[in-house]
């Protein structure tokens, strides 16, 4: 065994055999894969292999095509057989919300180009023939899709990566792994020392265990997953896959017989105390008393399997996430990386993840935007094992079930809460949930003020009150007052720190004390990594405000690119401060007799920033909005927020104050064209497509991103609003947007203008399409509903009432 290289990827499943793979394939040859046992002797021996591409995500989904480009490909390149089937896959919708997911990820396909086609309870029955249709309302077959035998197409990996210099090494364990200086330097394992510059934990239901070695957590569960596979009785080996959702149960074909498993309600966590150190390719025992619920809806779907001859049940571990999201990318170790956490669908994803994570560490940034699976998304919180079992379980449990938008998680709930949560809690909140954080959607005690008939259709009003249109309205006519601790708060300070955050900003921030500066952080292709409020406080202090989940993945960009020597300090001050937001052409009336401070338009413009009292109360009072109403964020020390609050809510009264929540904030920020990343902006996004060009200073020197810009030119697409024909018709995201019939698009976001009276979307469009008037279709629920290319903002549009 080498005493050194490039890269060390230890697991030697799927996963790990692919990153290797595709290292060596990128020209990483210098890479070494250590596995404890043999390979596949994890997870992967005992998967199903069943491969479907259409996820629930962007990012996701093409991970997924990814992998069916190279599993039709692999076994000619290593001549060795993958047992890739291309057979298609059925999905089945038993009940009415099902149906309409289908006709939901049938617009999502083709946004991908993917041939997923709808069809009757009879035309599912010719293609899988032992299955009853009782209750089938329809199904959703994609011709694409497949199953793959998943220890073949490991071992096909690993002929190729070892065809292009890679090296593998099975039967030695892992002992340790070398931190200095904040960097991975070497691994130690049971025959020796190799130093390396990059390590992978490609672990799979080990990767808690490995990360613990280095000090990092990594949060993840495995899951004792069974499925049944039958004696061959002369079933066509050609049959699609088959998914029946509302039942919880899939199918698939095994050589003339079936597989038949699911994902039952009453989870069952295993490996929680340790995973015993001989645990290589072995099962678990049996557990037919808690497979019986899933064999009997089998059974209901296929009738043939109550005759059938079991001939095992397979019972194996599978690594869940408490989210159902892979966890991929470098940790808070430099040079340490993660490629866990499959949550079951690891076979599926693993070619496309292998591709995205080589990719990731050869040139420095993902060719996806992978923020919803990368490793820094999870909080402080998750190192609790409890916290963490409790999450996954419900993943776990609800893992075929329609989610509505909207849709909250209840497990661990309520974690972190606001300084005011009681008096939140007390006026009726409806509480949300987002990094942990307990935030209000509404408030029930607002409904009555509302109008019950602007519920929008389907699914869009599923989880919805009117109370959203009073605290709307009560924010453009009088004010509303929202609670907006969560905000995560970075405070970066050092002599260095204002020439650093001029390189690492695209806006001008190291301006006069008392600025705020709106701006994006790009990576250097020009894409935007973080989108957030720049305040400076002093002549080395600056204050980071950013989206509730995003402070832990910010902060990690932020400090990944200070320069080595470079005099800056980064800390994260969220649960320091409190902050309200008081938003509404009322607010400067309500907060001005509390303070003795002059916050006239003259003394305190828009984007600027004041240290001044509210009564006793001392606060840092940011003219900023989200709402694109006058209004003012005050920051408090957390010990004083309830007076704060108190305070606000008194002196409002006069005012027809109301208390807001989320949801309205939404809404608002619809009809101002202001942008969320995660959704309308991402990692692959430019400013310049994004339409967030005016936030951009390209004359103030060099910048990170800044020639990528340069070099770009003109923009091929645009980030546009559109404004649909029928107001009641709200889209949900990811719709495709067509034009002459033909998808040229996907809806990044929208919902419905309470001030404008209209059904928004936002929606990247090719830029000779960008133009106002443009007329247009979006594709709801198996609906082509008109729309047409607005001007923005659709309120307000000369900001008059932002600059009051």
């Amino acid at each position: 065994m080498a005493g050194r290289a490039r890269v060390v990827v230890i697991g030697g499943g799927v996963g790990g055999c692919s990153i290797l793979y595709w290292l060596a394939r990128l020209g990483w040859s210098d890479c070494m894969l250590l596995e404890r046992a043999e390979l596949t002797s994890g997870s992967t021996f005992h998967s199903a292999g069943l491969v479907g591409q259409l996820r629930g995500s962007l990012s996701l989904t093409r991970m997924m095509m990814h992998s069916v480009e190279l599993y039709r490909a692999l076994g000619s390149e290593v001549d060795l057989d993958t047992g890739w089937r291309e057979v298609g896959s059925l999905r089945l919708a038993s009940s009415r919300p099902h149906l309409e997911e289908l006709q939901r990820q049938a617009a999502w396909a083709e946004t991908f180009g993917l041939p997923l086609h709808l069809m009757s309870a009879a035309e599912a029955l010719a293609l899988f023939p032992p299955m009853s249709v009782d209750g089938v309302l329809g199904a959703a077959f994609l011709e694409t899709d497949g199953y793959v035998d998943p220890s073949q197409l490991t071992l096909a990996l690993a002929k190729g990566a070892r065809q292009r210099g890679a090296t593998i090494v099975t039967g030695r364990r892992v002992l340790g792994i070398d931190v200095r200086d904040g960097r991975v330097r070497a691994v130690h394992t049971d025959a020796g020392t190799i130093e390396c510059e990059v390590v992978v934990n490609a672990g799979g239901i080990y990767a808690h265990e490995i990360g613990a070695l280095a000090g990092v957590h990594v949060p993840l569960v495995p899951m004792a997953h069974q499925y049944a596979i039958t004696k061959p009785s002369g079933l066509p080996r050609d049959m699609p896959t088959l998914r029946d959702p509302a039942h919880l149960v899939y199918f698939r074909a095994a050589g003339g017989g079936l597989v038949a498993g699911g994902y039952e309600r009453n989870p069952a966590p295993w490996g929680l105390a340790g995973i015993p150190g001989d645990f290589n390719h072995q099962l678990l025992e049996p557990d037919w008393d808690r497979f019986a619920p899933l064999f009997e809806a089998a059974t209901a779907r296929v009738p043939g399997l109550a005759d059938a001859e079991i001939v095992t049940l397979i019972n194996g571990p599978e690594a869940f996430t408490p989210d159902g999201e892979f966890i991929l990318g470098e940790t808070d170790v430099g040079g340490l990386w993660v490629a866990a956490g499959f949550c079951a669908h690891g076979i599926a994803g693993a070619g496309g993840m292998g591709r995205l994570v080589a990719e990731w560490i050869v040139e420095g940034q993902p060719g996806l935007d992978v923020w919803a699976m990368d490793s820094r998304r999870f909080g402080p919180q998750y190192r609790s094992r409890p916290y963490t079992l409790a999450r996954t379980t419900e993943v776990y449990a609800t893992y075929y079930d329609v989610k509505y938008p909207g849709h909250e998680r209840q497990a661990g709930r309520p974690l972190r809460v606001s300084p005011v949560y009681a008096r939140l809690e007390a006026r009726g909140a409806s509480f949300g949930e987002k990094g942990g954080w307990e935030r209000v959607n509404w408030f029930a005690s607002n409904s009555l003020a509302g109008d019950e008939s602007l519920r929008p259709e389907g699914w869009a009003g599923q989880l919805w009150s009117p109370a959203i249109g009073a605290e709307h309205r009560a924010c453009r006519d009088r004010a509303a007052l929202f609670d907006e601790t969560s905000f995560a708060k970075l405070e970066v300070t050092g002599p260095d720190a204002a020439e650093f955050l001029e390189w690492l900003c695209a806006n001008r921030v190291a301006r006069a004390p008392g600025t705020v500066t709106y701006t994006q952080l790009l990576n250097a292709r020009g894409g935007v990594e973080c989108d957030l409020t720049v305040t400076r406080l002093g002549e080395q202090r600056f204050r980071i405000v950013t989206g509730t989940a995003f402070g832990h993945h910010d902060q990690a960009w932020i400090r990944a690119h200070i320069p080595e020597g470079s005099r800056v300090h980064v800390e994260d001050v969220t649960s320091r401060y409190a902050c309200f937001a008081l938003w509404g052409p009322r607010a400067r009336d309500i907060l001005q007799p509390l303070t003795e401070t002059d916050i006239s338009n003259e003394e305190l413009p828009y984007l600027r920033a004041v240290d001044l009292n509210v009564g006793a109360v001392p606060c840092l009072a940011l003219r900023v909005t989200f709402v694109g109403e006058l209004g003012f964020e005050l920051y408090c020390p957390a010990e004083f927020a309830l007076g704060l609050w108190d305070g606000l809510v008194e002196a409002g009264r006069a005012f027809g104050l109301l208390l807001g929540g989320y949801r309205a904030i939404e809404s608002l920020r619809l009809e101002k064209g202001y942008r969320v990343w995660g959704s309308d902006v991402t990692s692959t996004d430019t400013p310049l497509e994004a339409g967030l060009g005016f936030a951009l200073r390209l004359d103030k020197g060099d910048f990170l991103g800044r020639q990528a810009l340069v070099d770009g030119g003109e923009p091929r697409r645009r980030l546009v609003c559109l404004v649909l024909d029928d107001p009641r018709v709200v889209v949900l995201g990811s719709e495709p947007v067509r034009i002459d019939g033909r998808a040229v698009g996907r809806v990044t976001s929208g919902g419905y203008g309470y001030s404008v009276e209209s059904s928004i979307a936002y929606a990247y469009v090719p830029s000779e399409a960008a133009v106002v008037g443009q007329a247009l279709e979006v594709g709801i629920f198996g609906r082509s509903v008109g729309a047409q290319v607005a001007a923005e903002p659709l309120f307000d549009p000369t900001n008059s009432r932002v600059r009051a």
